[in-house]
């Protein structure tokens, strides 16, 4: 079968050093994953360099692929330190008798492990060799609770794609007043928006490959709010608010009580599907004194930008010079890759750290160059509900040294800067706000919009300098003319005539508009906005800013050739 591809993975995370009714051994799992290596599926499957052995003794490569991850990828994300700290919290273990012995509370791991199961099956999404319509996960144990014989003789994982066009759960019903897996009951109904009297399961879900990403992003966010707030069950929590919140991307399919999914592949097995009718929203059921939670993704007032070419590792060098910078830049603003790549092969790549990082990759799958790329940009805000935006190429990396200077003196490094940089764009009405005073070649002491003025609009402006030099650039090219000079919680900058360069910027919804949409070029290039908003400038049409600050550095260590290098 080549449309639907199984998902599953499996870690010895120490189960067995559990009390009794709590303990298994890992032997018991590899004898139940034994059993699922059986189908004649594609399958995918995640785990250490032991588990690889294991599979490939019972498997052929040519229906299945695995993916080397050990454990330690569950501790290097963003969730390992939260999960602990709920984890070892009295308060949290302590509010219903069975929890604090339980997996949850006793295992380091175990709820690092469960709540990835969904970025598992985005990575098997990404990565995926088979080319896939459907992609579903199952729990390497699933056959502890189904009969294998569901899936190596009735065949049943053929025919769940026929029966959804959605991200599929299974739900059964359950009813408490206390907490569901740990998650407080209160909180979740608050979540969801409505009174929770079901679970997802998550020993088997997924759906059609084309929707995971944008599920995988509903989910991260919800994990990272709740946890943020201190609430904590498993990935069948954030599941289960997410069939509330999300009829209109996920089917629901019931099953008993017991919340054994045989009932489910019984039913798939007979052509017979109990599929739930979509969830009522009840608006007189708020618990306002629990939380406060926007139960979809917000619209972030601030988005940041970045062009990206033919160089993941460039992208990822500014992302973790961005952490180290100030990681609001990572956890604040909605965030977008314009892909400018011409080498497919770096795409698998630039997908896994737009997922790590919470990107959304935007452009048209080719080449839009630098000048046309940073237009596609100006237009795309233009069609959001964002307030401001950052725009970075891949190559401008933030210089995270406290106490160090550029050449012209000023400060490389002020702590706080993403919440200091908007009050001053904020405060002042900028349309755009440069942040660097030095850059490559040159720096803002330095008019450069008059290289590059019609010579009527030099002679106008720039009596004295009316004539360029025949080559090169000149000594005496004419000062930019600063208006004031002013300082906002510890930041000097400096208005005037401040020139436009594709250097790192914060721009203004209306900003964006004079800059880039009220006036469009055929093909633009960076002289051509150079020019352009230089003369907006002077007509006081434009407002723009400069920090007295050199907080970001050029940086292009992984080469192109010239040939391909396209501006517009």
């Amino acid at each position: 079968m080549n449309n639907t591809t199984i998902v599953t993975g499996l870690w010895d995370i120490g189960r067995d050093q559990l009390q009794d009714g709590w303990s298994r051994n890992f032997q018991h799992y590899l004898n139940k994953l034994e059993e699922l290596l059986k189908l004649d599926n594609n399958l995918i499957i995640f785990g250490d360099e032991t588990l690889k052995n294991f599979v490939f003794e019972r498997r052929s490569a040519n229906n299945t692929q695995f993916i080397t991850r050990d454990l330690t990828w569950f501790v290097n994300n963003d969730f390992y330190q939260k999960i602990q700290k709920i984890r070892t919290n009295p308060n949290w273990y302590n509010q219903v008798g069975w929890l604090s012995e339980s997996t949850q509370a006793k295992l380091e791991m175990y709820n690092p492990l469960v709540i990835s199961k969904m970025f598992l099956l985005h990575d098997a999404k990404i990565l995926d060799r088979f080319n896939s319509e459907h992609l579903f996960w199952i729990d390497a144990g699933i056959t502890n609770t189904v009969h294998q014989g569901y899936f190596t003789k009735d065949n049943v994982l053929e025919k769940i794609s026929n029966f959804t066009d959605k991200f599929m759960f299974i739900c059964f019903p359950y009813e408490t007043n206390t907490e569901i897996h740990g998650f407080k009951y209160d909180a979740i109904n608050q979540y969801a928006k409505e009174r929770v009297n079901r679970v997802a399961r998550a020993g088997f879900f997924g759906g059609k490959k084309d929707g995971i990403p944008e599920i995988n992003t509903i989910y991260y966010h919800l994990l990272k709010d709740t946890l943020d707030n201190g609430y904590m069950g498993t990935e069948e929590s954030i599941f289960t608010i997410m069939t509330y919140l999300y009829p209109n991307l996920i089917d629901i399919y019931n099953i008993e009580s017991n919340g054994l999914l045989g009932k489910f592949f019984e039913d798939v097995k007979n052509g017979i599907y109990d599929k739930s009718e979509t969830p009522k929203f009840d608006p007189t059921f708020f618990i306002d004194k629990i939380i406060n939670v926007e139960p979809t993704l917000p619209q972030e007032e601030v988005a940041l930008y970045v062009i990206g070419f033919n160089s993941p590792n460039q992208f990822k060098t500014l992302i973790k010079s961005m952490l180290e910078y100030d990681e609001d830049f990572i956890n604040k603003p909605k965030k977008y890759l314009l892909n400018n790549s011409t080498d497919r092969t770096t795409d698998a790549e630039y997908e896994k750290l737009c997922y790590m990082y919470n990107f959304e990759i935007i452009g048209n799958g080719t080449n839009l160059g630098i000048c046309g790329g940073r237009q596609f940009v100006a237009e795309h805000f233009d069609s959001t509900k964002h307030k401001f935006y950052w725009w970075f190429e891949d190559d401008m990396f933030f210089y995270p040294k406290k106490g160090e200077v550029c050449r012209n003196g000023f400060n490389r490094y002020v702590p706080n800067f993403y919440n200091k940089t908007l009050n001053i764009i904020k405060k002042e009405n900028f349309d755009f706000l440069k942040i660097n005073f030095s850059e490559f070649f040159g720096d803002n002491s330095v008019n450069w919009s008059w290289y590059n003025v019609p010579q009527s609009v030099r002679e106008t402006y720039f009596p004295e300098y009316s004539k360029l030099p025949q080559q090169g650039l000149d000594p005496n090219a004419p000062k930019t003319v600063f208006n004031n000079i002013k300082s906002l919680d510890g930041v000097p900058y400096a208005t005037g005539e401040i020139y436009y360069c594709n250097w790192v910027q914060i721009v203004s919804k209306e900003g964006n508009r004079k800059m880039f949409l009220e006036t469009k070029w055929a093909h633009a290039y960076e002289q051509t906005w150079m020019s352009y908003m230089f003369q907006e400038t002077k007509k006081g049409n434009l407002n723009a800013g400069l920090l007295l600050m050199t907080p970001t550095e050029h940086n292009r260590f992984d080469h192109y050739p010239a040939e391909i290098r396209k501006e517009s």
